[in-house]
């Protein structure tokens, strides 16, 4: 694993200081695609355990358990700084707006080697009906923990939320 340099990580980390969910993770050797950087894929995967990470934190289930759940309805991502190994990366995530069935989050990589954004991009996820197989809207309790999950208004302005 790599241990980052304690002083990069604190400037990193001052850089995602306003988001509700930061997760760190390590990039590995096979992160790298044959130009020598980090795939364009793997900022997907890096994307997805954030989100994973914020549900988790309302106790929403990662697995179809119960008849209502989430799904992945979009995402996009918008690469600031080629990333390579050695490194370790912070993942954010928060809630940019909540529809009737939808929440549409933010979300960011900073390079801690870097303490440079990486990656910045957005996610829709739609609650689900598993049962009736179509979206269903967003229970009030639920609700009312997203609404605590927002974004700051000025870095909600930078993903146009």
């Amino acid at each position: 694993m790599n241990d980052p340099n304690p002083e990069q990580l604190q400037q990193a980390q001052r850089l995602l200081a306003s988001w509700p969910v930061v997760i760190q993770l390590p990039v590995q050797w096979g992160d790298q695609d044959a130009l020598g950087h980090v795939n364009n894929v793997v900022f997907f995967r890096w994307f997805e355990s954030a989100r994973v990470a914020l549900l988790k934190q309302l106790g929403i289930r990662t697995r179809q358990q119960d008849r209502l759940g989430t799904i992945l309805a979009a995402t996009d991502c918008s690469y600031r700084l080629p990333l390579t190994y050695p490194d370790t990366v912070l993942v954010a995530a928060g809630v940019l707006r909540l529809g009737r069935t939808s929440i549409r989050m933010a979300q960011q990589v900073v390079s801690v080697t870097a303490a440079e954004v990486a990656a910045t991009g957005t996610a829709t996820v739609v609650v689900f009906d598993y049962v009736e197989q179509r979206p269903a809207p967003i229970p009030e309790e639920l609700r009312a923990q997203l609404e605590r999950l927002m974004l700051p208004a000025q870095v909600a302005e930078s993903f146009g939320g």
